[in-house]
């Protein structure tokens, strides 16, 4: 003769029981009992709760995969226990098993006002109790599972662009574009790395890569400032474009005297010798997002091609900047005399070298 728990064994199509934290909440021991030998027979790990506010504190200590919830209990009932549950968005995702010997149509609709799941009849049913905890264990581990998907999502999502511009495209909007007026650009470029990425392999070019940019990218950050993009060991930052700052151009200076302090020490640890040469421009650039499959945060306008073009025409291990961003560094910096550029078609394009050496 087949026991009960032998009938139980699941099918293909059925959740496999037994993987999964079940919190049992009711006054009766007896009651507990009754659910949590059967539960735990399948492999389930079973905690008790003998009233309300018990129930809670474990829940926030241990969140379960499912809480089967007795309604009549002294001080806090159930419908109250489920309301605080379902109004916490750190605990309204579980699954609740509202236990119940109450049949009026009235009382299981305010159990489902309150968010219950589902419903288990008193007296108890030992097959109906193990297969809604096991569909409900499944679904909880599937939202588990989802979640888990969609941070990695986001995680990708602001690798590729900054955190406002990711959460106004989650809310749905798609054409980006942004003006601002004022804003500090500044592009540095590595050289010596063509030459050295010659003689080594590959796998080393890329790694090399990778570690100077990864160190940029923390210096970025701590600057509050907003990485753009990398283009071949080109590395483009920009302030005041995505977090308003009235100090974006020295910040963005600050920066550039960090960087070249950080490939110093780049290059004694791997024994290399590889300089950085800087452009930083002041004034109005417009951005936003192109593509739609492999989209990207970029941004365009007179101030970026000139601080591209303060790099192109700078000088290795130094920072060439822009007249406009000299207005506003010039009372904190100390710089060498301005100098000519001689750039075809633009007249009087004048540039500063900014003197890491005296700050004031």
């Amino acid at each position: 003769m087949q026991t009960e728990t032998q009938k139980l064994k699941p099918t293909a199509s059925q959740p496999t029981p037994g993987w999964g934290l079940v919190l049992v909440v009711d006054d009766e021991e007896q009651n507990r009992m009754l659910l949590r030998d059967p539960l735990e027979a399948f492999g389930y790990q079973v905690e008790e709760a003998e009233n309300g506010i018990q129930a809670l504190q474990k829940i926030a200590a241990h969140p379960p995969d499912v809480i089967l919830l007795d309604l009549m209990m002294p001080n806090m009932d159930g419908f109250e226990v489920c309301r605080r549950l379902k109004v916490d968005l750190k605990t309204s995702h579980i699954p609740i098993l509202m236990v119940t010997a109450l049949s009026e149509r009235k009382d299981r609709l305010l159990g489902i006002r309150a968010g219950a799941n589902d419903f288990l009849n008193k007296p108890i049913d030992i097959q109906d109790v193990i297969l809604r905890v096991g569909n409900a264990v499944h679904t909880k581990h599937l939202f588990d599972q989802l979640k888990v998907e969609q941070e990695k999502s986001e995680r990708l999502l602001l690798n590729i662009l900054p955190k406002p511009v990711a959460e106004r495209m989650k809310k749905g909007e798609t054409n980006i574009a942004d003006s601002f007026p004022d804003a500090t650009v500044l592009v540095a470029d590595l050289v010596g790395f063509t030459t050295l990425s010659a003689h080594i392999i590959p796998e080393q070019i890329v790694q090399l890569l990778n570690e100077i940019f990864s160190a940029f990218d923390v210096l970025t950050e701590s600057h509050g400032l907003e990485k753009i993009k990398t283009i071949g060991d080109a590395y483009m930052v920009a302030g005041g474009i995505t977090f308003l700052r009235s100090d974006h151009a020295e910040a963005c200076a600050e920066l550039a005297l960090a960087m070249q302090e950080e490939i110093g020490v780049l290059n004694q640890m791997y024994n290399i010798s590889v300089r950085l040469r800087i452009g930083i421009c002041t004034g109005p650039v417009v951005a936003g997002v192109i593509g739609r499959k492999r989209f990207a945060y970029d941004f365009w306008g007179e101030t970026v091609n000139f601080a591209c073009r303060l790099e192109s025409t700078g000088e290795a291990g130094k920072i060439q900047i822009a007249e406009s961003t000299y207005d506003r560094l010039k009372h904190a910096y100390q710089f060498s005399p301005k100098h000519d550029l001689g750039i075809k078609g633009r007249d009087h394009a004048s540039a500063y070298w900014l003197d890491k050496a005296h700050k004031h």
